[in-house]
């Protein structure tokens, strides 16, 4: 009963080890020409909440997606939209979208419009395969006909037009990343070396 108490103590040892309590927090600068944002992801228990402000566009609804690739030598670089299930491009509420799709944001005022970003999605992640990390926020010149438009790109970019601004999303805290995935090799090792004791005595 010991040996096997001191193993199931190894093994939670080990898991949280290579996890960090602290939630994952990411951000996106995006600057382009008299456009400049930020954007912030930050896990949550019921998903990542996006917060952020954005200027620089006239007031109306402009596309604002994630994007496959994080090369933002042209915001058009950066690849399709972030899809790893090969889906039709859809609304961020909608049950079929791609995993980037985040609908619009919305511009208001009228010398100076601002788009103020806060709501929270469950599709995309900071960690596994919806990971968002190292790849490109982008905002679009039109708004997002969220695949319902009836255009010829409506099911591939909801019609959003040429991409004006972009940038790479990158961690913003904690420092170190650690991740249960990378330590499962090391953790099978500590169990089997615990039940190869538990065998010699």
């Amino acid at each position: 009963m010991a040996i096997v108490t001191i193993i199931v103590f190894v093994f939670l040892c080990v898991f949280t080890s290579g996890t960090n309590g602290e939630n994952r927090v990411a951000v996106a600068h995006l600057v382009s020409g008299k456009i400049t944002g930020t954007i912030v992801f930050t896990e949550t228990s019921e998903g990542l909440h996006i917060t952020g402000t954005i200027t620089g566009l006239p007031a109306g609804r402009y596309g604002f997606h994630v994007h496959a690739l994080g090369d933002t030598s042209t915001c058009d670089a950066a690849g399709p939209h972030f899809d790893p299930e090969d889906n039709n491009h859809g609304g961020p509420d909608h049950n079929v979208r791609h995993v980037g799709d985040l609908g619009n944001v919305v511009f208001v005022g009228n010398q100076e419009p601002v788009a103020t970003v806060n709501f929270v999605d469950r599709l995309i992640t900071l960690r596994g395969k919806n990971n968002i990390i190292g790849r490109t926020l982008v905002l679009h010149e039109q708004e997002d006909d969220l695949g319902l438009g009836g255009h010829e790109l409506s099911l591939t970019t909801g019609n959003a037009g040429p991409r004006v601004a972009c940038g790479v999303i990158g961690i913003r805290s904690p420092v170190v990343w650690n991740s249960a995935v990378t330590s499962f090799p090391l953790i099978v090792l500590y169990v089997l070396a615990a039940v190869f004791l538990l065998f010699l005595n």
